[in-house]
């Protein structure tokens, strides 16, 4: 049982993290959206507004879960599978090119940082599983 609980404490710590390091992006991308389109090599600002409220959204849906009694594990391999589609999404849009090269490589930084966090939230999801812990909605 402590072992049970250490491994949702890992996991509502990654949980966390993510939702501050989404939030902060969100905030950044929101309300730095004309100076960062021209860094990173865009034509319309938008783009980055509505990837920054989006950010926004899921940074509260991650701290939900997180903030429960008991973390929900479905909900947290949601996020992970939404990581893991950010990391694809970013390696397609270097391959299409169309950003800068400050632009190429903020995307590949925030890309491995995501991926760091849905590696660890897929590796504390498993051990919770492994031990018997189920979705709680308390």
């Amino acid at each position: 049982m402590d072992t049970q609980r250490n491994e949702a404490d890992l996991l509502r710590t990654a949980l966390l993290a993510n939702c501050i390091f989404s939030g902060l992006s969100g905030i950044i991308l929101l309300f730095g959206s004309n100076r960062l389109s021209g860094l990173f090599g865009l034509h319309i600002p938008i783009i980055l507004i509505g990837i920054g409220a989006l950010l926004l959204v899921y940074a509260a849906a991650l701290l939900l879960n997180a903030r429960r009694v008991t973390v929900c594990q479905t909900e947290a391999s949601v996020a992970v599978l939404l990581n893991v589609a950010w990391v694809v999404g970013s390696v397609g849009l270097l391959f299409v090119g169309s950003l800068s090269t400050a632009g190429n490589w903020t995307v590949t930084l925030v890309a491995n940082i995501v991926l760091l966090f849905a590696a660890f939230q897929f590796y504390t999801i498993r051990r919770l599983r492994r031990q018997g812990a189920v979705c709680g909605l308390a």
